[in-house]
């Protein structure tokens, strides 16, 4: 396409909620572009909580992916900390609420997969294969310029760019936050034992060391360690690795053997401080970055996705502008609390895995033993943790747009 493009919404970034975002606003008959090239293999995996299953159920897109998942029955958190105040053994139990499973867990590759084939399928959506080069915006719309050349005009631009987001430059937007002093080290992994749907959270002094399962026996592991300690698992060589990883483990799982594609995360938190502004809605780690501790991370931005969309898809209905401040105001309302939320308990985590001091300690395993022998606290946790009461947008109820 070498004339100028005019669209209601322009979604740039094609990550698993930017790809939610475009799909929901297309599947409802919204114009939308979706710019980004297409997404390198990714061996990440991702734990999809229930309503996020649910929003790609009604979207039509978990029956391309669903047989790459793994459900996660059981939830088990380990104090391996070996300090003198030490949590009970915590295990939360999906069947206690009435769920077969508390979510999902994939290799983002076959999600992406499974997610480009339903938009590939949407008359309404058109793809555009480059990067965006510039964004400029103004009262009346956005205009995005891409690396191609080509020229996009929407109302609405829906920043889904990551990170070090184009989008959230040109509208303005400041965010906040910090460093901490670890690093994440992702890898998946083939193991000897079965894991019985089970993921197993042993909390170390340093931080999590975190096994979801993967079909068949198979698991991915997000390790959070020092910095110097990161850079000594990195640098082990297979044989070491795998002893390394099943020393951690416990043995848990048995014999280790840890996959090709590790990943490497220096931990850091950041949240912007408007979810949308100048006719730029921010989803995913454009809008918030969380370290990858109690699978938060893209559950937040696929409900960023379906709050977006499920407002655009409300004003266009009624003849007004999507990309309008008072709608864009309602999205960073609707987002802030549920953002807040999530960001506060994962940082209070970690800073109690961290914190020498004692009563730090004790109040971390005063809480865990009253979760674990409260049954009544247990379920509202647990149903906190899997479906928000803050944040049900209609896709996570399974309702259409």
């Amino acid at each position: 396409m070498t004339n100028p493009a005019s669209v209601e919404v322009a979604i740039v970034g094609a990550g698993p909620a930017g790809l939610t975002a475009a799909i929901a606003l297309a599947e409802a008959g919204i114009q939308a572009a979706l710019i980004a090239p297409r997404a390198a293999s990714d061996h990440r995996t991702t734990a999809l909580l229930a309503g996020s299953v649910t929003a790609l159920e009604t979207l039509g897109v978990w029956d391309g992916c669903s047989v790459h998942a793994a459900p996660l029955r059981v939830m088990r958190i380990v104090d391996a900390t070996g300090r003198l105040v030490r949590a009970p053994e915590v295990r939360f139990t999906a069947a206690e609420i009435g769920l077969d499973a508390f979510g999902y867990n994939i290799e983002n590759r076959h999600l992406i997969a499974a997610l480009e084939a339903r938009a590939a399928r949407l008359p309404s959506l058109t793809r555009f294969e480059s990067e965006a080069a510039s964004i400029d915006l103004n009262d009346n719309g956005a205009v995005a310029r891409l690396g191609s050349g080509e020229t996009i005009s929407a109302r609405l631009i829906v920043g889904a760019d990551g990170r070090r987001s184009l989008c959230r430059a040109a509208a303005g937007i400041e965010s906040e936050g910090r460093r901490y002093p670890q690093t994440a080290l992702t890898f998946n992994l083939a193991h000897t034992r079965p894991h019985h749907g089970i993921s197993t959270e042993f909390h170390s002094e340093s931080g999590p060391f975190t096994l979801v399962p993967l079909p068949g026996t198979r698991s991915s592991l997000v390790c959070v360690v020092g910095c110097a300690e990161a850079d000594f698992i990195n640098s082990l060589g297979e044989t070491a690795l795998n002893a390394e990883i099943e020393r951690r483990s416990h043995s848990l799982l048995g014999k280790i053997t840890v996959e090709p594609g590790r990943g490497v995360f220096p931990l850091a938190i950041e949240t912007v401080r408007a979810f949308g502004r100048n006719r730029v809605a921010l989803v995913g780690e454009a809008a918030h970055l969380i370290p990858p501790i109690g699978a938060q991370g893209l559950n937040l931005g696929l409900r960023d996705a379906a709050t977006i969309a499920e407002l655009a898809v409300a004003a266009h209905r009624e003849g007004a502008d999507i990309g309008a401040p008072a709608l864009l105001t309602r999205y960073d309302t609707q987002r802030r609390a549920d953002v807040g939320t999530r960001t506060l308990a994962v940082d209070l985590l970690n800073r109690t895995l961290l914190s020498d001091f004692l009563p730090t300690q004790g109040a971390r395993g005063l809480g865990l033993y009253l979760i674990d022998r409260i049954g009544p606290l247990r379920r509202a946790a647990m149903r906190e943790g899997v479906m928000p009461s803050v944040s049900q947008p209609r896709l996570m109820r399974g309702e259409s747009l």
